[in-house]
């Protein structure tokens, strides 16, 4: 196969589906010029197909939820799940509008231009596209890690800890604003790896599934989760992480891998989930207002607990 601006590879295909030019009877004619020179970008079809996994897996863990569920509900479902989907509708526009102003164009240019560290060598496409997914998610533990001890970041976080409950619509369910400022981190980081737009688009549509997954509210037997959480988030690793005390929320910071954790040290897997409480003690007092005074905790004086 012929990479965009770099040396011909060949072998058999990467985890994004890089196909492989058979010579003989029946083979497919090697690209030209300007097809040697586009950039691997995103393919609508397969961006449309992979878009189809979180939204299969929130129908999975939903139904999941009420047939196996790991904490009983402390509030009313319907308000709570409307405000969610309310937070998640806004934080959809913008990941759209952002990720294709802003994130592709670089990814893109990084491909085009051979810049960025994964762009440096001809590497295998299936070896480029696994290192620019794991180093997203490695930013994103960073950037999660900074969501936690920066105070300005925090109050734009607060407002997805502060659901009293947690299920696979918490995973949906962020500020705006922290969406729209992690994006822009987020060219950042693509742009200095020279992460593909390919990898991006995979990246995205498995750490939007790995969320909804860990998020949900689903009581996987132990032996699974037990093996599971050696490769990745757990409901129940991610539910010490969403508990009131603030010694737990410095723990199990990984959105994809738990590699993250154990290299950094803040893998946790000791808290029982009978004495988990979910949520911050501050938006437990606030009640019915705690939604409007969340969205604008960011531009408040005041500090959620």
């Amino acid at each position: 196969m012929t990479r965009a601006g770099g040396p011909s590879r060949s072998g058999p295909p990467g985890p994004a589906g890089a196909a492989v030019l058979v010579a003989g009877p029946g083979a497919l004619p090697a690209p030209g010029p300007a097809e040697r020179r586009r950039p691997r970008g995103l393919d609508r079809s397969a961006w449309s197909a992979r878009a189809a996994a979180p939204i299969a897996a929130f129908g999975l863990f939903l139904l999941l939820e009420r047939l196996r569920p790991l904490r009983r509900r402390t509030e009313p479902a319907r308000r709570r799940v409307l405000q969610n989907l309310t937070l998640a509708a806004a934080g959809t526009a913008v990941n759209l509008a952002l990720n294709e102003l802003l994130v592709v164009p670089v990814a893109r240019r990084a491909v085009e231009r051979r810049r960025g560290l994964l762009q440096r060598r001809a590497l295998p496409y299936g070896v480029e596209t696994a290192l620019g997914v794991a180093w997203l998610d490695y930013t994103l533990y960073l950037w999660h890690l900074l969501t936690h001890r920066a105070s300005w970041f925090w109050r734009m976080h607060a407002i997805h800890h502060a659901d009293r409950d947690l299920d696979v619509s918490t995973g949906i369910a962020f500020h705006p604003l922290e969406l729209a400022i992690s994006i822009v981190a987020r060219a950042g980081f693509v742009a200095a790896a020279g992460v593909s737009p390919r990898a991006f688009d995979i990246w995205q549509s498995a750490i939007l599934t790995s969320s909804v997954f860990h998020h949900a509210n689903v009581r996987l037997p132990l032996p699974l989760e037990r093996l599971l959480r050696l490769v990745v988030v757990t409901p129940r690793l991610h539910g010490i992480h969403h508990s009131e005390v603030a010694a737990h929320r410095k723990a199990n910071l990984s959105s994809g891998l738990t590699l993250w954790d154990w290299l950094h040290g803040t893998l946790r897997s000791d808290v029982p989930q009978a004495w988990i409480t979910i949520g911050l003690p501050d938006a437990r007092r606030s009640g019915q207002e705690r939604f409007l005074r969340l969205l604008a905790l960011p531009f408040s004086s005041g500090r959620w607990r």
